[in-house]
């Protein structure tokens, strides 16, 4: 039993993080739904973004005072003004930019479009070096085919339809004036402002990667971009809605919007995904993104009634094949680096008079060799630098 302890915790540690990141999808599919319905009843997207960050830093808050109030590190200038703008890409620029785009467009091209998140996030790692990448190597070409073949998929979901699949029967007169409507709208304008939506959101995962390593404090972190989200979005829907009658909620989808979107995607999502960087990589956070596209067809199948199209699911099988390339790329990465520190750590040891095995890279993809090295008769120890 001893024995098994140690390795079922093993286990666990390694699942965690994709349980994480999966379920976070289904939250995100949830928040689709719920707040392409508010927008419908004339919520406006900007009070939307501000009161998902007022809910989001009422439920955060406490928790950050309470549970890190010994670890938290303290804030400098630095640290504060990388809060800011992490504060204004995503709560206000990428969310606004985003439910513009959706406005524009559809729900269900908006969050097909979203499938470019792991693509951009990919491209700003390797232009920060927080991705190495060495085309020699499997798993480097792996998470680069992986991203491609993702892209690919997404484009196949949005451009291609195909026929209608019927996989639950119901009325389909439901959805025939949605389709016609959607027809005329602005899709180029809704398309660059989805990009420009996505480019932020990268951005804010690579500025949160780099500002945990200064402040390695997650929950608090969430409480202040939530905090400035909130602020910074305040000051922008006073600027673009004057009609203050528009800030009124009541016990409807507006309600309902702000207070899940707050407490699921950007109090919870915002912590998980922070812990999760720190472990596995802002890239490992955005290859599940598609998943989400997958979970929303199918709410939207259950809950709406939505039509799914061949293209659909075509372009759904080619994501999940790019997702799980991508994922092996990641895993192998975290597989070498688990073997240079187990390396490193055992050439700090001295060498002594008895033998000694050392693990080493020869920089092929395949577990290291183990090399003996012979006893030595030197009295002296030596240390590896």
């Amino acid at each position: 039993m001893g024995d098994q302890t140690p390795a079922l915790s093993n286990v666990l540690n390694k699942v965690k993080p994709y349980v994480a990141i999966i379920s976070l999808q289904f939250g995100y599919a949830g928040m689709y739904i719920i707040s392409m319905v508010s927008l419908k009843h004339g919520m406006s997207n900007y009070i939307l973004a501000t009161y998902r960050h007022v809910v989001a830093t009422i439920v955060i808050a406490p928790f950050a005072f309470v549970l890190e109030r010994k670890i938290r590190p303290k804030m400098t200038l630095p640290i504060f003004l990388r809060i800011v703008a992490l504060g204004f890409l995503e709560p206000v620029l990428d969310q606004n930019l985003y439910y513009l785009g959706m406005k524009y467009t559809t729900a269900t091209y908006a969050s097909a479009f979203v499938n470019m998140l792991p693509a951009v996030t990919f491209i700003l790692a390797m232009i920060f070096r927080l991705e190495k990448v060495n085309v020699k190597k499997i798993r480097s070409l792996a998470k680069i085919i992986g991203t491609a073949v993702t892209v690919i998929g997404a484009m196949v979901m949005t451009l291609y339809k195909g026929p209608i699949i019927d996989f639950i029967k119901s009325g389909g007169v439901t959805h025939q004036g949605t389709t016609s409507e959607s027809a005329d709208k602005h899709w180029v304008t809704g398309t660059i402002l989805m990009l420009a939506s996505i480019v932020s959101w990268s951005s804010f995962f690579i500025l949160q990667s780099f500002t945990l390593k200064k402040y390695p404090a997650e929950l608090s972190l969430t409480a202040w971009i939530c905090f400035m989200g909130m602020v910074e979005g305040a000051g922008v829907s006073l600027v673009m809605v004057r009609d203050f009658s528009a800030w009124k909620v009541g016990w409807d989808s507006r309600l309902l919007a702000a207070s899940y979107s707050g407490i699921v995607c950007s109090g919870i999502a915002y912590y998980v995904q922070g812990v999760v960087i720190r472990e596995r990589g802002p890239v490992f956070v955005t290859s599940f993104s598609p998943l989400c596209m997958i979970i929303t067809a199918f709410l939207g199948v259950i809950v709406l009634a939505e039509k799914v199209h061949l293209g659909s699911i075509l372009g759904a099988i080619i994501i999940v094949t790019g997702l799980y390339t991508v994922v092996w790329g990641k895993s192998k990465d975290g597989k070498n680096s688990e073997v240079i520190e187990k390396s490193n750590a055992q050439q700090e040891l001295p060498i002594t008079n008895n033998a000694k095995s050392i693990s080493v890279d020869d920089g092929i993809d395949e577990p290291a060799k183990i090399v003996t090295i012979p006893a030595s008769k030197s009295p002296l120890s030596t240390q590896g630098t």
